[in-house]
């Protein structure tokens, strides 16, 4: 049998980058839809949450949100760098079963992929009790994936996980520029501004050096197959700083009435597509190619250099000060109309 719409229920735990790419891998198998579901207790229900609602209404708003726009946005784009069509839902319930079935009616999904219990500390992602009653209630078909094992994950698994989180947060920004500025009417120039600070200080600064450093010289160093590729990919981190330069200028330009927003949209696409680009050779290319060639030693340190918020080689620069950023730039450009 054959499914056409997969929705994907996903929480904050550990588990959830593991759930969106097995059923991104599902979905591409049966060439299907997804939608990806974030679901949040009401928090406005609470004693807490009542009094913070009247006292700090935006801090509230802040507090209801948390990370699950930044949560979906980055399982969609998986799915987007799959080629895959995909949306998302955010939906408040305490009752998350409930919300889950009637998010697959509404949405005429017809497969629910969960995950399974964890089994090594980790909170599971959906209770037994909530797997029990979606098949007490349901007469959809529901596919439970084991997405956590007893042994620890490889250093390569790390690593590998690491990188590919970071190119869905640069996918999940970047769409949301792409969307800021396609919205009939003047943007909000100071959102604006904050993603490109975003997309500077972080996949500029950190995260494209810290890939020629570490995943391209180890890579090089093992065998020459990849030369050309790696050569190609080096080249695209130096033209997209120089497209990046440009339409940092740009926006200037455009802020101050001197150029247009369709000019403006014009280069936000030609960045978007040169990073598209990049990463998909990255994922399709270099990634496949490092888990052949490289060794235990080699990906123990690329692991380290990614998954160390303090290496000396790139200053004392912390990653959780941009999975905030990151967080409120989307909670933002998803709650900011156009003015």
């Amino acid at each position: 049998m054959t499914y056409a719409y997969l929705l994907v229920p996903i929480d904050g735990t550990p588990l959830a980058g593991n759930i969106v790419e097995g059923a991104v891998a599902l979905a591409r198998g049966l060439n299907a839809r997804i939608c990806f579901l974030h679901v949040v207790a009401d928090f406005g229900a609470t004693d807490e949450g009542a009094l913070l609602h009247a006292a700090a209404p935006g801090v509230f708003a802040q507090a209801v949100r948390g990370n699950a726009r930044l949560l979906l946005e980055k399982a969609e784009a998986a799915a987007r760098a799959r080629g895959l069509d995909a949306r998302t839902v955010y939906a408040v319930g305490d009752r998350p079963h409930e919300v889950i079935l009637e998010t697959a009616r509404t949405q005429g999904c017809d497969l629910i992929y969960l995950s399974s219990h964890g089994r090594r500390g980790f909170k599971a992602m959906w209770h037994a009790s909530v797997v029990q009653r979606l098949l007490e209630q349901t007469t959809l078909p529901i596919l439970v994936a084991e997405v956590e094992r007893n042994k620890q994950p490889s250093d390569a698994q790390r690593a590998l996980s690491a990188i590919r989180d970071e190119h869905r947060s640069l996918a999940a920004v970047i769409h949301a520029l792409q969307r800021a500025t396609q919205d009939a009417g003047m943007p909000d120039f100071r959102l604006l501004r904050a993603m490109l600070y975003y997309i500077e200080h972080f996949p500029e600064r950190l995260h494209h050096p810290k890939e020629e450093a570490y995943l391209f010289r180890k890579l090089a160093e093992r065998t020459h197959d990849c030369n050309a590729v790696i050569a190609q990919l080096r080249q695209q981190h130096s033209d997209g700083a120089k497209l990046f330069a440009a339409l940092r200028a740009a926006l200037v330009e455009y802020e101050a009435g001197s150029m247009v927003g369709a000019r403006f949209c014009e280069l936000i696409e030609d960045f978007a597509t040169s990073q598209w680009e990049h990463m998909h050779a990255e994922e399709n290319v270099i990634m496949p190619s490092a888990l052949i060639y490289l060794t235990a030693r080699d990906w123990t340190e690329i692991a380290g250099a990614f998954l160390d918020n303090k290496d000396p080689r790139f200053g004392q620069v912390a990653d959780e000060p941009f999975s905030e950023l990151c967080s409120r730039l989307l909670n933002l450009a998803a709650h900011t109309p156009a003015t």
